[in-house]
């Protein structure tokens, strides 16, 4: 941002007179202007309240609400509510995650653009997004693994670039919402087992933070986020929101971040509180705005701490230049969201209330669900044919509203769909029973759930978490079904009668304990559906019928499901080793990017265009991949890389680019082109991002290499050499 001059001077007459309004100014002059005219007081009420921000009456200024939450949909509004984002991770789609973010930022400025006219500025009503949730899932047991992208820094960077960029728009311009990626950083548990978040310290290493942590925020950035939100916890003992060498030495000069920070809701008063880092408030927000922290999200609280930054500018603790330099970027946003330019000059002007819940949005949402459920398991019944009588048994069955996930859209009954719904309209005849009072299922009813299986053609057990059991707050203590849900299971299973197929529906976040089903013959299939929100019954259905182009299932999970939670490190650990894919030990139940189909796919003719690759340029090359079975359907195809020879504690495997595309049932096959980017081959080595020179392996196909749990689809290998080496800087 440019240097602000600490006077305020050319004060005019009439608000239409100032500079700032001036469409013909440069973006950076309008800003100076409006920020040269704020007073320390004016400024110090900008920078401590996230929502609803006061207005200038006297530069006819209006209010603005920055806490608006748009994570897979208009949070909390009535607004089409898509699959929560681990599910949609799962789609391993660019265009899909694309497509939602474009459709949600449409929704939300629909509704903004109401909201204004209105006056009405409470919770949840602005353009400026709180999302998308970018940090690793590190820990199956995490309350917040729902809100990620999974466990692999670049699938979590290609999605967040491409929500990024469909949120915002491509106008030149105005922004459409404006986006935000969060919690920045090293955050991923835990809520409250074994400690709270508000007072936990991450302590790690700067290979695993740089690599591991860094990476999504770094690609979430260089897609145009116009702001990130600084997490809780402390890095290093360290305050994130407090934490210079995170917000300013990384962010900024390192990646040319230019828009604005904003603290996670109260992490500035847990400074004081909970970290005990700092024991008062004018020191508080010196240290936060002098390592880059632009705005507090004070919640409901009347005195916010950033209310102390005036007197932080009288004991010298905060400069005045410094100041207007962090408000600027505020301004900027609202700039470019058009607030101070005549709407008929911006596209977005025109959205509505009216541009929400359209029948295009809604075929989005079944849409995304549909690509969101992963096969795990299939002994040739999937799929299904429309039968008599079913049993469906269950606590995830029929409780929509756990099936929802955090930080959801509201859309009205209407437009929800159960599981239960879903199964019903492919029967006859529907036998159902919960079994459990709640998803948590303390309280179990055998006699019901018996009941419900007998005398049925196929049985649903509708098993899964939802919020009651892991969200946001709230860890889980393992990763064992809860309550009785096990019960539950092997009831069914060792009464269900012979022959009947039994099909199990996981409707969960993170993994859960299902080995012993699995394992055994009698269940006929296992398919993991996240948390798909308002269309989860009619994407099943669709799923398991195929009744319908794109429903063949081609999800891959977006995480490793360990066989046992003793698999994991302890929550507290941050190192890496252990974790995720490419540093996990041992053999999980699922490994991360597997999943199954109704067809089956052959790779053929890798061919890298350079087998010799010259330090800093990207690999490139083309392969075929043919639908080998009866019918149409996805791929996620996935290449990896692995360093045969590394100096120092590389990944085991590290997914360097994937994509979905639809192949039909052909004899040639579809020839498709990649490129992998050199940063993708980079490691962090004495202290800085390097390519260094060895030998490589390039591993393609729909999954993972060698593992134990695969698709029936190949792999294909081709080693590789990277020639000299290439400094790459610190970022």
């Amino acid at each position: 941002m440019g240097k602000f001059s600490t006077k305020n001077e050319g004060v005019s007459s009439t608000s239409e007179d100032y500079p700032f309004r001036n469409v013909s100014l440069p973006w950076e002059d309008r800003v100076n202007d409006l920020v040269n005219r704020l007073t320390l007081e004016e400024i110090q009420v900008q920078m401590a309240k996230g929502g609803p921000m006061n207005g200038i009456s006297r530069l006819d200024i209006k209010p603005y609400q920055w806490s608006t939450e748009c994570l897979r949909g208009d949070v909390d509004n009535n607004a089409t509510s898509f699959p929560q984002s681990i599910g949609l991770a799962a789609a391993f789609s660019p265009d899909l995650i694309f497509r939602v973010a474009q459709t949600t930022g449409i929704e939300v400025r629909g509704r903004h653009n109401d909201f204004v006219k209105q006056n009405n500025y409470g919770s949840h009503t602005g353009a400026s997004c709180f999302s998308p949730v970018i940090n690793i899932m590190r820990d199956s047991r995490w309350g917040r693994n729902q809100e990620t992208y999974g466990e692999d820094p670049h699938l979590s960077g290609v999605y967040a670039a491409n929500f990024i960029q469909g949120l915002q728009g491509n106008d030149t311009r105005y922004v459409r919402a404006s986006g935000g990626c969060k919690h920045f950083d090293v955050h991923g548990g835990p809520e409250n087992i074994p400690v709270s978040r508000f007072s936990f310290n991450a302590e790690i290493s700067e290979e695993d933070w740089r690599m591991t942590h860094l990476p999504a925020f770094r690609m979430c950035v260089q897609a145009g986020t116009y702001n990130l939100m600084c997490s809780y916890n402390r890095i290093n003992g360290i305050p994130a929101c407090a934490n210079e060498k995170l917000l300013t030495e990384i962010l900024r000069k390192e990646w040319g971040f230019k828009g604005f920070v904003i603290s996670d809701d109260n992490a500035i008063k847990d400074i004081i509180t909970a970290h005990k880092y700092i024991n008062n408030s004018v020191d508080t927000v010196a240290a936060c705005v002098n390592a880059g922290c632009n705005l507090e999200l004070s919640g409901r609280r009347t005195t916010p701490v950033f209310l102390s930054l005036v007197d932080a500018v009288n004991q010298k603790k905060l400069t005045e230049a410094k100041v207007r330099e962090m408000v600027a970027p505020l301004f900027l946003t609202r700039m470019r969201l058009g607030e101070f330019d005549p709407p008929e000059m911006n596209p977005y002007s025109k959205l509505s209330s009216a541009d929400v819940e359209t029948p295009k949005h809604l075929a989005l949402a079944v849409e995304s669900a549909m690509k969101s459920y992963v096969l795990l398991k299939n002994n040739g019944v999937l799929p299904l044919q429309k039968s008599g009588t079913i049993g469906v048994v269950g606590p995830m069955a029929n409780d929509s509203l756990q099936l929802f996930g955090d930080y959801s859209a509201q859309p009205p009954q209407k437009y929800i769909t159960s599981p239960l719904d879903g199964l019903s309209a492919m029967a006859s005849k529907t036998q159902f029973a919960s079994g459990c009072n709640d998803t948590v299922c303390e309280m179990y009813n055998s006699s019901d759930v018996l009941r419900a299986i007998s005398g049925t053609e196929i049985n649903f057990v509708v098993l899964g978490t939802g919020q009651k059991v892991e969200s946001e707050g709230r860890d889980r203590p393992d990763t064992e079904l809860p309550g009785q849900q096990k019960t539950l299971l092997l009831d069914v299973i060792n009464n269900n009668p012979t022959k009947t197929p039994i099909i199990l529906l996981v409707f969960s976040a993170g993994p859960v304990n299902i080995s012993f089903a699995d394992q055994d013959p009698r269940v006929s299939a296992i398919m993991q559906g996240f948390l798909p929100a308002q269309a989860a019954g009619d994407a099943l259905r669709h799923v398991l019928l195929n009744d319908v182009k794109g429903a063949v299932p081609a999800g891959r999970l977006p995480y490793t499901w360990p066989m046992f939670a003793s698999q994991l490190p302890p929550m507290v650990n941050y190192s890496m080793q252990g974790r995720t894919y490419r540093y996990f030990e041992g053999d999980p139940l699922y490994p991360f990017g597997y999943g199954l189909s109704y067809t089956k796919f052959d790779y053929t003719e890798l061919d890298i265009d350079n087998a010799a690759v010259k330090a800093g340029d990207p690999v490139t090359g083309y392969f075929f991949v043919r639908n080998t079975g009866t019918m149409e359907a996805d791929e996620v195809i996935q290449i990896y890389i692995r360093w045969q020879d590394p100096p120092i504690n590389a990944p085991t495997l590290q997914l360097a680019w994937f994509n979905r595309i639809t192949i039909p049932v052909s004899e040639k096959g579809v020839k498709v082109n990649f490129e992998i980017d050199a940063k993708t081959m980079a490691l962090w080595y004495k202290d800085s991002w390097r390519i260094l020179p060895g030998r490589l392996e390039m591993f393609l196909g729909g999954q993972q290499p060698h593992q134990k749990r695969a698709a029936p689809s190949n792999t294909l290998v081709a080693p590789f050499r990277i020639h000299g080496s290439k400094y790459l800087g610190r970022y």
